[in-house]
């Protein structure tokens, strides 16, 4: 029993990722439970952006807003995203005749221009980095990519036929709900009623599970984007293995960056660890939406490298 509880401790993120699989194949294979699903459905659109606000509020309530500052580990790791946009947007235009290659290149920008995730500051903290700079960065990143998206995706999908300021006020609104409402209540907490603030501290963990519940929910969401996709299973398999090329690319890349610049474990983070849901949307509003299952398939992905990462260090400690 000690076993397997110290594995499920170990491996938490693998863990929540085949719970939301085998939760969404479930009901998907079994006609016998549609009404079921049908009931849950606006229950689980309710819990999935609850959680997340739960596990940023968490996050916020220990930062040092004081710290809250640029630093230039930030501005080289937004550099490095500029130039991997640039080099991907350039091979669309190469790969523009043929439909595949360019889905699947458009699949795997949407992994790169997006975000970095506000979750990030929770594995950052599992990391022993610095939970004040990586919000900041969480901040700075959101804000680039407010502006990139409406810039890019219109250029290379004219027929979406979205303006730039229609679809730049849309994601500043899901940034503003999803990052700084939580940032905003977590500094009150925190010079306003310390006593919650000293309770919430000390449960350490409790951020992070209540990210594992939202990582759970979005595999079943990623599943099922997958499952109902009308591209090739060919493609599809594609689509998984660059994402997974990706995400080592970007990791080694911010990891390269920060030790360059002193923040190795922020800036690995920084650039690998996506706001996939954002992605998701970005996909389904100006592409296919089969480019979707891109940031799906990352955001399976980067938490199994987040999960291994954990296990890293938390070995590493126990040697010392």
């Amino acid at each position: 029993m000690n076993k397997f509880i110290s594995f499920i401790k170990n491996w938490t993120l693998p863990v929540a990722i085949v719970i939301g699989s085998v939760a969404y194949l479930t009901f998907y294979w079994v006609p016998a439970l549609d009404t079921l699903g049908n009931q849950l459905s606006p229950i689980f659109d309710v819990i999935f952006p609850l959680f997340v606000f739960l596990t940023l509020l968490i996050t916020f309530c220990k930062v040092d807003y004081h710290q809250l500052l640029p630093h230039r580990w930030h501005t080289g790791v937004l550099v490095a995203q500029l130039l991997l946009i640039a080099a991907t947007i350039g091979i669309i235009f190469w790969v523009e005749d043929n439909a595949e290659q360019k889905l699947l290149w458009e699949a795997m920008l949407t992994c790169i221009i997006g975000p970095a995730a506000s979750a990030s500051p929770v594995v950052v903290g599992k990391l022993g980095g610095n939970i004040s700079t990586m919000t900041t960065y969480v901040i700075l990143s959101s804000l680039a990519s407010t502006i990139l998206i409406p810039l890019v995706f219109p250029i290379l999908e004219p027929s979406a036929g979205v303006a730039f300021l229609e679809a730049f006020l849309v994601i500043l609104h899901k940034v503003a709900i999803v990052l700084m409402l939580p940032l905003v209540l977590g500094w009150f907490i925190k010079h306003y009623l310390p006593r919650l603030q000293q309770k919430i501290a000390a449960m350490p963990n409790l951020s992070f599970y209540t990210w594992v519940i939202s990582l759970s929910i979005t595999t079943g969401i990623t599943v099922k984007n997958i499952v109902h996709s009308n591209a090739t299973v060919m493609l599809l398999c594609w689509i998984a293995v660059t994402t997974l090329i990706l995400c080592f690319v970007q990791f080694l890349i911010g990891r390269g960056v920060g030790r360059w610049l002193g923040e190795e474990v922020n800036a690995g983070q920084g650039l690998f660890q996506k706001n996939t849901a954002l992605s998701i949307w970005v996909a389904y509003m100006y592409l296919n939406p089969v480019a979707s299952v891109g940031a799906g398939c990352y955001v399976l992905w980067q938490n199994i490298i987040n999960s291994f990462e954990i296990w890293q260090d938390r070995k590493q400690k126990t040697r010392q």
